[in-house]
């Protein structure tokens, strides 16, 4: 492991707390060190209290922060005094001890400081490095971890066994601490199935002594791996159907959608071939720290997907039952998988939550496989009892409470076609806007930065050509999951002319594009859709579809086919829960098509001004995108749970239609 601290770099950070920023981020930006808010860092220093009074106070890491990231304010400043005073206490309750340290900070509107702070504050180095480094948690997670620990670095260490956190952790480290003849030559402290922690009265000499110490221990396991060492590696053929399967179930577990993403790199699929897997993948995570975002164990997907799932809810709530103690139960669903000869998967509300359990469950599975293969026992993490402890733990489970009530579509994947602009973009929106991930397919290029405005992803695809389809179904279901809802909305208004004066390219490109295109979609997609969370399609139609005119044949005609395919879509699909509907739009005039010269033009024909032509109907109103946009949103949404087949006209109430 290479040091990343720049000299050029570190001057720019004066002062104790700034230097403390500076190597905090250093930490954070190493994987292999820290991943998602892990790890804290402190630095001991004086600042004037609100009447100008020097006070000790140690500037820890608050709870919320991420050392890659953090900022002066993500450091909470607590006096040193009361902290040292609590670490001196017989005993103290979780909620009391977060209650006082609070109480003891020098600015109330700082975030809450660590549950690892009184531990900070006891050892008495100026900076003080707290990681879950790899290769350390490694070292110790095996049968003869004590013995590997001494081997590697001897005396200039102390080796703290596993003790939960907070509290209790701190006691023992201070009195391991009070033994020592000079704990200021100790290097660092090793605790045993949990990391890491260098200190110094440099920042620079702390943070590099992290460096080395992890360094040594990643040398000793390349010693014993071997130098031609190298992890399984293997392929797979892909199975899209299965993985959407397995993103339903775990959904249905937790009683709400979510992302899955999966890993087929060769070491991934290497790692879920293993002889043993069924066993070494479910002895224990990376660090008990992990617990709460991982959970225990990954689910081992074999051959019977939903077998394997149900399994895991059983164990799980087995596991719950021996070990809680007035706890209430989390949801009994996985928080990643290990899916035998495909690779891992890892499962979060959100894009952004799926790609934080990927990054965790991937350190997990290549510690673990490199422990597995370097030690005589293999992996050993600890008992269930202790993981519990931590899963269940009122301090941890409130940084994961935070937060309101989700969007109405969070964890969805959504499909929408034509959504470059116009009718299209707004459907794209109003879904993202209520947390679906959106998948955007137009022929026009501007499809990619349009759905960048609202944070979906665009394909550029022609739907009448089938391979290019079958491709961007195919690639929405391996980046995400799978599929939940799909707007087809994609069309063209064609020339208009008379039945004896249309030409036969006229009709042919409506059909293709209006019709056979919708057609085509709906063929790749509806297996994936059997196997979405409340599956839903919204076709768009068109009012001309019930109040045609004269001149209009290839366009109408086209619509009508198409709300015949979603009334024979909504027989087809009701017994899989899939839900089939069409909305047929009017008048709406703030797209591209309709240009200021076109609208004038159009209201002058029938005798009005622009306002009166934009708002001739019924209810006096204009017809927006958006309007259409939400009533879409609505329809994939359980307001509409028990509704398919339906015809909703958007065009403020139309005579010749009612």
């Amino acid at each position: 492991m290479k040091s990343l601290w720049s000299n050029s770099e570190a001057k720019s950070f004066r002062g104790d707390l700034a230097t403390r920023v500076y190597t905090s981020r250093l930490l954070g930006a190493n994987p292999e060190l820290v991943l998602h808010g892990g790890g804290n860092t402190s630095v001991k220093t004086t600042e004037k209290d609100f009447f100008g009074t020097p006070t000790e106070v140690l500037y820890v890491k608050g709870s919320g922060w991420d050392l890659g990231t953090i900022e002066a304010e993500g450091f909470a400043p607590v006096r040193m005094d009361a902290l040292l005073k609590m670490a001196e206490l017989d005993s103290l309750s979780d909620p009391v001890m977060v209650k006082q340290q609070r109480a003891a900070m020098l600015d109330p509107g700082a975030p809450n400081p660590s549950i690892e702070a009184i531990l900070h504050a006891v050892i008495p180095h100026k900076y003080v490095d707290h990681t879950h480094a790899n290769a350390v948690v490694a070292l110790t997670n095996q049968k003869n971890g004590k013995k590997a620990v001494e081997e590697v670095y001897g005396d200039r260490v102390l080796v703290i066994p596993y003790v939960m956190p907070g509290f209790d952790l701190a006691k023992v480290v201070a009195k391991a601490l009070a033994k020592h003849p000079n704990p200021k030559e100790l290097e660092g402290l090793i605790l045993m199935n949990h990391g890491i922690f260098t200190m110094h009265d440099d920042a620079k000499k702390s943070y590099e002594l992290m460096i080395q110490l992890v360094s040594e221990a990643e040398e000793y396991i390349a010693e014993k791996l071997g130098k031609k060492y190298k992890a399984p590696k293997a392929k797979a053929k892909e199975d899209l159907l299965n993985l959407s399967l397995i993103r339903k179930k775990v959904s249905e577990l937790k009683g709400s959608p979510v992302i899955a993403k999966i890993d087929q790199s060769a070491e991934a699929i290497g790692y879920s071939v293993r002889d043993n897997i069924d066993k070494l993948a479910i002895r224990g995570p990376l660090t008990p720290d992990h617990t709460i975002r991982t959970k225990r164990t990954p689910v081992v997907v074999g051959p019977k997907v939903e077998a394997s799932l149900d399994k895991f809810a059983t164990d799980y709530e087995k596991y719950f039952e021996k070990y809680n103690s007035g706890e209430t139960m989390l949801s009994p669903d996985p928080r990643w998988a290990v899916w035998k000869g495909q690779g891992t998967i890892a499962f979060g509300a959100t894009e952004k939550e799926a790609g934080v359990l990927h990054d965790i469950s991937t350190h997990t599975w290549k510690t673990v496989g490199m422990a597995e293969d370097a030690f005589e026992g293999g992996w050993k993490a600890l008992p269930a009892g202790k993981l519990f402890e931590i899963e269940y733990w009122e301090l941890e489970q409130a940084k994961l409470a935070k937060g309101g009530s989700a969007p109405a579509h969070q964890g969805k994947v959504a499909i929408v076609t034509g959504s470059a602009a116009g009718i299209g973009f707004a459907c794209a929106q109003s879904l993202a806007e209520q947390g679906a991930k959106v998948i955007g397919i137009d022929l026009n290029p501007d499809i990619e930065a349009e759905m960048a405005k609202i944070g979906a992803i665009g394909i550029v695809a022609n739907l009448t050509d089938e391979k290019a389809v079958k491709k961007a179904v195919e690639w929405t279901v391996r980046t995400f999951g799978g599929l939940d809802i799909l707007v087809s909305n994609a069309g063209i208004f064609t020339a208009g002319a008379y039945l004896d004066d249309l030409e036969q390219t006229n009709w042919d490109k409506s059909m293709a594009v209006n019709l056979t295109s919708h057609q085509k979609l709906l063929k790749y997609t509806i297996p994936f859709l059997k196997n979405g969370i409340d599956g839903s399609i919204v076709l768009v139609g068109s009012r001309n579809v019930n109040a045609p005119g004269a001149g209009a044949a290839s366009y109408s005609c086209a619509k009508a086919g198409l709300t015949q395919l979603c009334r024979v879509a909504a027989l087809e699909l009701a017994p899989f829960g899939v839900r089939c509907n069409i909305i047929h739009p009017d008048a709406v005039f703030d797209t591209k098509l309709w240009t200021p010269e076109n609208l004038k033009r159009s209201a002058e024909r029938y005798g009005m001004t622009v306002e009166e032509y934009k708002t001739r109907n019924l209810l006096k109103t204009e017809i927006k995108s958006k309007d259409v946009g939400n009533m879409v949103a609505a329809m994939a949404s359980p307001l509409f749970g028990k509704t398919t087949g339906a015809q909703v006209p958007v065009d403020g109430g139309n005579d010749r239609v009612i």
